[in-house]
């Protein structure tokens, strides 16, 4: 049986490629099993508004939400991120696996402005599984609004 995501991403035409792999533990490993670079690995954030208001943010892998771009995009004042449990109760995904596509709700999309252009790797809502996608036609797909929502990735 297919996850919700290939379903959904079949569903709508959307062009995509399975990719599978082994267990990964870092954002650098799932880059190497998806053969990809790391600002490829497309990573899929639930943001909470409020109660049952949530969206998705798509960041590249090397960048993180800037919540100061983010709350002025939105015209809000607090943001914040679900726990495990709450991710899947918004979405039906566990976290590592969570993409817009086949999500339960079809919250609104944000997509960081820098996923434009390349081919992009997103998860596909099972561990192990990935979609490598024309980033321009999931961004048309999910009708996301595009913007400049991150920064990137702090140095330790």
């Amino acid at each position: 049986m297919p996850s919700p995501a290939i379903v959904a991403l079949d569903a709508v035409g959307l062009p995509y490629r399975l990719v599978r792999h082994g267990p990964v533990d870092s954002l650098g490993e799932a880059a190497a099993a998806r053969g990809v670079a790391v600002p490829d690995v497309v990573k899929t954030l639930v943001v909470r508004r409020g109660v049952d208001d949530h969206l998705f943010v798509l960041t590249p892998g090397d960048r993180v939400i800037s919540w100061p771009k983010l709350r002025a995009l939105l015209g809000v004042h607090r943001l914040s991120m679900p726990d495990a449990a709450g991710a899947r109760a918004a979405t039906g995904y566990e976290r590592g696996t969570i993409t817009p596509f086949g999500a339960t709700t079809a919250w609104p999309v944000i997509a960081d402005e820098r996923v434009r252009g390349r081919e992009i790797s997103l998860g596909a809502g099972e561990p192990g599984l990935a979609i490598a996608v024309d980033a321009d036609a999931a961004i048309a797909a999910l009708e996301a609004t595009v913007a400049d929502v991150t920064d990137p990735q702090p140095t330790r």
